[in-house]
């Protein structure tokens, strides 16, 4: 379904990375809403989405000028000392409309010029492989976290209906690790998946991120429960993966073909 395009302008585009994110300075969102609407978004309980009409996903607001504005405030930020962004925190930076609207893009270009000590750019849209020579610019300042919750499509089209099937995101890894782009791969939140999902994600990176609803929702779990996720994994007599235990089962197969240094769990996946 199309979302609907809001276009806004922005006094400011770095925002004081706080809570889940205090290991940054600044957060950084292309956009307000997302397109890609997962059923599990913890931001759909968060103010930005609970004080808006429409349904979350079905709007996105698109920040004009954002370019211009960070230009301004990444060099006010970096008089002040080290400048670590997250970029993003509530939205996707490259939902759909970034096809057209190139936001993100924009701000990429402008940290090229301008680096910032370091950024992590978080996504599940396989079109982030467009901005690897972008990426290549800020070499090793940049990590590309790439979310690859399961394995099994099946799962992925009960959960997230609306957001790229996983053949085309293993491909960007693909392409990001053929580049030389520092890349993860983010199982967050965790979805049921098969027994070969590690030896699947070992041929594209060597560093993978386990996250789950209990410890990454911001509320142990009760944002998620709220959203009626429980329900959805009853439909599929899939129960059993919705415990504050299942990232452990999750973590011994990955034990089994990551090095314990290549896996990390909750917050310390997405710190710089």
């Amino acid at each position: 379904m199309q979302s609907e395009l809001l276009y806004k302008y922005p006094k400011t585009i770095l925002n004081k990375g706080t809570g889940f994110l205090s290991g940054y300075t600044h957060s950084l969102n292309p956009y307000t809403g997302c397109a890609y609407g997962c059923s599990f978004c913890y931001v759909r309980q968060m103010p930005v989405s609970t004080f808006r009409e429409g349904e979350w996903g079905r709007w996105v607001d698109v920040k004009k000028g954002a370019a211009d504005l960070l230009q301004k405030e990444l060099t006010r930020a970096k008089k002040k000392g080290k400048v670590t962004i997250f970029m993003s925190s509530s939205t996707d930076p490259y939902q759909p409309v970034e096809h057209e609207e190139r936001i993100t893009r924009s701000l990429l270009e402008v940290m090229a010029e301008d680096p910032p000590d370091f950024l992590f750019v978080q996504t599940r849209s396989p079109m982030a492989r467009r901005d690897i020579d972008l990426f290549l610019r800020l070499k090793n300042k940049i990590r590309v976290s790439m979310t690859i919750e399961t394995d099994r499509e099946e799962i992925r089209k009960h959960f997230t209906p609306d957001a790229p099937a996983i053949r085309g995101r293993l491909k960007t890894l693909q392409l990001l690790k053929e580049a030389g782009v520092p890349a993860q791969a983010t199982i967050a939140p965790l979805l049921p998946s098969s027994r070969s999902f590690p030896d699947l994600l070992r041929e594209y990176v060597a560093r993978v991120c386990i996250d789950d609803f209990f410890m990454g929702d911001g509320s142990g779990g009760r944002r998620t429960e709220n959203l009626g996720i429980r329900e959805k994994y009853e439909e599929l007599g899939l129960e059993k993966w919705y415990d504050p235990v299942a990232y452990q089962k999750l973590m011994r197969r990955f034990q089994r073909v990551f090095p314990d240094e290549q896996i990390y769990v909750n917050r310390d996946g997405f710190m710089p």
